[in-house]
């Protein structure tokens, strides 16, 4: 154990011996590993973001939108490459969906963007047509007043509940529950105002209003075809089941006999998580493989380090060996050193990139966004190891070298 000590002392002296070039190696080591601990931290922030705004929906939630025939895109009732409307999901549909089994409820959606005007201010939002039942199937948090009922979906009735910056921006500190805006100059009588939710999937959800589906697709788009349904299941355990059926149903009623033809794609909330996780986590890794490719390119940086101290440090060598130093105990001071530098750059790169990663959370979180800081002991504890292996095997061949130095021919050549 004292010998173990003896060597680490003697390594701690060698680097202080050249501080600059002790220093500069710290810092290129840090660096790269910074980058990885703030690429697994962002990729898991990521990640931990989407499935948490994932979770508004419930697990008993199956939802049901349009696609492009043999394409595997969804989420929109326009094909972006063709310019194709789909129009094949109509509300016809959606009663034929009600009567499935195990089918406890569900509501239809679609999207626009309008101006909202009131008192001569106006405000660009993003109108999402929801179904009165929305509520009982997603988390629609509502600060004032109410959202509207099934009767004033079926009267076509021109109500609206409003975002929580879409409130602000139009009512400031006053009450906007009871008063009307104008959309495409027609009153809309506001019945709520949301609580404030921040962004989530790529939309700011304070600056989004509701309006019934039935009076978005009547008074303000003039069509009878959605964009999806979204669907509560009475028992969560025959989710799969239910799945099949609705498939099934959907082929049956758009008259589709193969699959590769389907205009829609059902998904469950288990899918969606799965299929994101996925996603998120071949991303993390991606990212995590960048990184080290850094490191790697810094390790390659340490050989040339390690090797110019030995043929520095030639005659200490030979003077070591000549009075009485194993050629282990040359190989292992230099190891050591380099493993040392390493360290050292991995614990001052663990350090910098835990606070960036916390820097970058707290912006996050002044913007908004359902951002968490995900710096895991275990990204630290590998980070730290994967470092010092990097050291350890790029210093091998310069060890090797000083340790296989004939003594005589180190010492002449002081």
């Amino acid at each position: 154990m004292n010998k173990i000590f003896s060597q680490i002392e003697s390594a701690f002296i060698s680097l202080m011996r050249q501080r600059s070039r002790t220093i500069l190696t710290i810092i290129a080591v840090a660096i790269g590993i910074a980058s990885l601990i703030i690429m697994i931290a962002a990729g898991n922030g990521l990640k931990a973001m989407v499935l948490s705004e994932l979770e508004v929906y419930g697990s008993d939630m199956i939802n049901i939108e349009v696609r492009v025939p043999g394409k595997g895109s969804t989420g929109s009732a326009t094909s972006f490459a063709t310019g194709t409307t789909i129009t094949t999901f109509k509300n016809k549909d959606i009663e034929e969906l009600r009567k499935a089994d195990n089918v406890e409820t569900l509501y239809s959606y679609v999207t626009g963007q309008e101006i909202i005007k009131y008192q001569g201010e106006a405000k660009s939002a993003i109108v999402f047509g929801y179904g009165a039942d929305a509520p009982l199937i997603e988390k629609l948090p509502v600060a004032t007043g109410r959202f509207y009922s099934t009767d004033e979906e079926n009267s076509l009735s021109t109500v609206i509940v409003i975002g929580s910056k879409i409130k602000e921006d139009l009512f400031g500190d006053d009450d906007a529950v009871g008063k009307s805006v104008y959309v495409r100059g027609k009153p809309y009588r506001v019945v709520g105002a949301m609580e404030e939710r921040g962004a989530s999937f790529g939309f700011n959800m304070d600056e989004i209003v509701y309006i019934p589906t039935l009076t978005m697709q009547k008074r303000l788009l003039g069509t009878d075809y959605v964009i999806g349904v979204s669907v509560k299941a009475a028992d969560p355990d025959r989710i799969p089941e239910t799945k099949e059926e609705l498939i099934s149903l959907m082929r049956e009623l758009h008259d589709i006999d193969n699959p590769d033809e389907d205009d829609f794609e059902v998904m469950t909330m288990a899918d969606a998580q799965n299929m994101v996780g996925t996603v998120l986590s071949a991303i993390t890794l991606l990212l995590a493989v960048i990184a080290a490719v850094s490191l790697l390119v810094g390790g390659v940086g340490i050989t040339n380090i390690m090797y110019v101290s030995v043929i520095e440090r030639t005659f200490e060598v030979g003077l070591r060996r000549a009075v009485g130093a194993k050629r282990q105990d040359i190989l292992w001071q230099f190891l050591l050193e380099a493993g040392i530098l390493t360290f050292l750059g991995g614990l001052l790169g663990v350090i910098i990139g835990a606070g960036i990663s916390l820097l970058i959370y707290y912006v996050a979180i002044s913007f908004g966004i359902n951002w968490s800081y995900a710096v895991s002991p275990l990204s630290v504890i590998l980070s730290l190891l994967f470092s010092t292996v990097i050291g350890m095997f790029f210093g091998v061949y310069p060890a090797r070298k000083a340790a296989n130095m004939d003594p005589i021919n180190a010492l002449r050549q002081e």
